[in-house]
């Protein structure tokens, strides 16, 4: 009888363990408010370089910190709670294995699928291409962020994430767009932005050189 109720504490010693463990590696995928190290310097980088914070980068997950998440998760379509966890760290550019360069896992074609289809539905091939290849030359160029993502959801860069089109199926052509963009092809000759004539309400967008026109869309540099 001693012997059994010995073997059922270390069960239950054992149990708890291995819930304490799997309970440390969630808190450790998520950041909030009193966190602190290198991963909230990143965050606060990233939110700030995007002007959705103007605090001190001091990796110290604080209240201005909070209140910037909480913004940016606002403003792309996440749950507004303030805390960092594995999808709003994916929004950054700052997910596991992947916080910087342009990178070609299955996660950055489902990313750039998504943002080619919202804003190119309709468009010819090659101008689905060329809208990924818009967001790839960004991510090499020193004025925009370095990752897929953190292009695609650098504040007011694209309306699609505003307007409800990011959230319509994804076109089957948006996917081998997506690779061929990742692959190389560009259609644009290097452009870093393209917009619709008929429908810009921007009057600087105007301003830049012309490199090609494909469908609806005119890309510049």
């Amino acid at each position: 009888m001693r012997f059994r109720k010995h073997k059922i504490l270390y069960i239950l010693l054992a149990m708890l363990m291995v819930a304490s463990i799997l309970a440390t590696a969630v808190s450790a995928a998520s950041y909030k408010k009193g966190s602190s190290g290198s991963t909230v310097k990143q965050i606060q980088t990233k939110l700030k370089q995007w002007g959705y914070y103007d605090g001190s980068i001091d990796g110290v997950f604080g209240s201005g910190t909070e209140k910037a998440v909480k913004y940016f998760q606002k403003k792309n379509g996440l749950t507004a709670d303030g805390v960092a966890g594995s999808a709003t760290l994916a929004a950054l550019g700052i997910n596991a294995g992947s916080s910087s360069g342009s990178g070609n896992s299955g996660g950055d074609v489902a990313l750039l699928a998504r943002l080619i289809s919202a804003e190119a539905r309709g468009e010819p091939y090659s101008g689905q291409v060329a809208v990924g290849a818009v967001v790839l030359n960004r991510v090499e160029h020193p004025s925009f962020p370095n990752t897929i993502s953190g292009v695609i959801y650098q504040s007011g860069a694209f309306t699609c994430l505003y307007d409800g089109q990011w959230n319509q199926p994804v076109a089957d052509s948006a996917y081998k767009a997506a690779r061929e963009a990742l692959a190389g092809a560009d259609p644009t000759g290097g452009a870093i932005y393209y917009f619709n004539p008929n429908t810009a309400t921007s009057s600087w967008i105007w301003s830049r050189p012309l490199i090609v026109t494909i469908g609806k869309h005119r890309f510049c540099s």
